[in-house]
């Protein structure tokens, strides 16, 4: 039997050694840096754990030891403080380094859009590339020169199918899979008897919709959404121009706050006070409140309006009717 000193010494020197070995490990395992290997990018999930957070930078490269982020952030009482987002990692960084990007934060890995009702395809693509979501121009250039197949029919471009909502883009979409991701939100909202309603009114899909973009260029209030799309279905049944001061608005290369005489005079097939009929496309992007009108319109023995002020219109029934109320209105 060994002497009780020796013996509690040699207990000693075992819990020393022991205690070497678990400080050379934490060492190498929190401060060494053998990986990553090369530029690792990582999307961190909102919502992840710190178990979760460790075995997945492992999975992708950057964390050798996932125990070792796990005893930091347990040290420093750090489980709350990680951060989601889009990492870039460099190359050998430490368990300890990958903790403090961690604690600092990435990048959120989309762009939050809103995109308001009414918007053409043109401000869309100005607000995509303003969010930092591609160039402005490739986006015109797939939105404006895309046709799509809507109803068995080819629509010119995609003017009137990309659909008004606040989306989160991921940073790595490109344009043509941003603009699909619209023009399938924009089928999703259709009604689901769509095709029907459509042809009860004699129309297509893309005809509906180019009355539903005039819809949102035009009224303000939504009780009087409805009552306008009975107007232009009437107008057409009737053979007379549109005359919808918006379209006019459309074909001018600048934005003019008051249409003048001299602009319902515009050469352009979208110009509905000289030809009959729809125009060639959707002047702009209609929301569902819009495309309900367009879809279900309110009958009405109306033919014309005006505006009177504060987001409402006057309607009549003959043309000596709208003469008096843009007399009444607008002079």
């Amino acid at each position: 039997m060994l002497p009780p000193r020796r013996g509690l010494a040699l207990v000693a020197g075992a819990v020393a050694a022991a205690a070497a070995v678990v400080a050379v490990w934490v060492a190498l395992t929190i401060f060494s840096a053998p990986w990553p290997q090369h530029p690792t990018s990582v999307v961190i999930a909102e919502g992840s754990s710190v178990g979760a957070i460790a075995e997945q930078l492992h999975r992708e490269g950057v964390l050798k030891y996932p125990a070792a982020l796990r005893l930091l952030v347990r040290l420093r009482g750090a489980s709350s403080q990680l951060h989601a987002g889009e990492y870039t990692f460099a190359p050998h960084l430490s368990a300890e380094a990958i903790l403090q990007r961690l604690l600092i934060g990435g990048i959120a890995p989309y762009a939050r859009v809103t995109i308001p009702e009414g918007f053409t395809a043109r401000q869309i693509a100005r607000r995509l590339a303003a969010a930092g979501l591609g160039d402005e121009r490739v986006y015109e250039r797939i939105f404006l020169h895309t046709p799509l197949t809507i109803d068995g029919q080819r629509t010119t471009n995609m003017e009137g199918f990309l659909f008004p909502d606040t989306y989160e883009f991921e940073h790595h979409a490109g344009p043509r899979e941003n603009a699909a991701r619209m023009v399938a939100e924009f089928v999703r909202r259709l009604p689901p008897d769509a095709v029907e309603r459509a042809h009860a009114l004699g129309m297509t899909i893309p005809q509906v919709v180019t009355v539903a973009s005039l819809i949102e260029r035009e009224a303000k209030a939504d009780g009087e959404r409805a009552l306008m799309a009975g107007i232009y279905y009437h107008r057409l049944r009737l053979g007379m121009p549109l005359e919808v001061d918006a379209t006019i608005e459309y074909a001018l290369s600048a934005h003019h706050a008051v249409v003048t005489y001299r602009d319902l005079a515009i050469d352009s097939p979208y110009n509905t006070y000289r030809h009959a009929g729809l125009p060639p496309t959707p002047i702009a992007n209609p929301g569902t409140a819009s495309l309900r009108a367009a879809f279900e319109p309110q009958a009405s023995p109306y033919l014309y309006y005006v505006y009177r002020g504060q987001g409402r219109h006057a309607f009549a029934r003959t043309l000596a009717e709208q003469q008096a109320n843009i007399a009444r209105y607008l002079k």
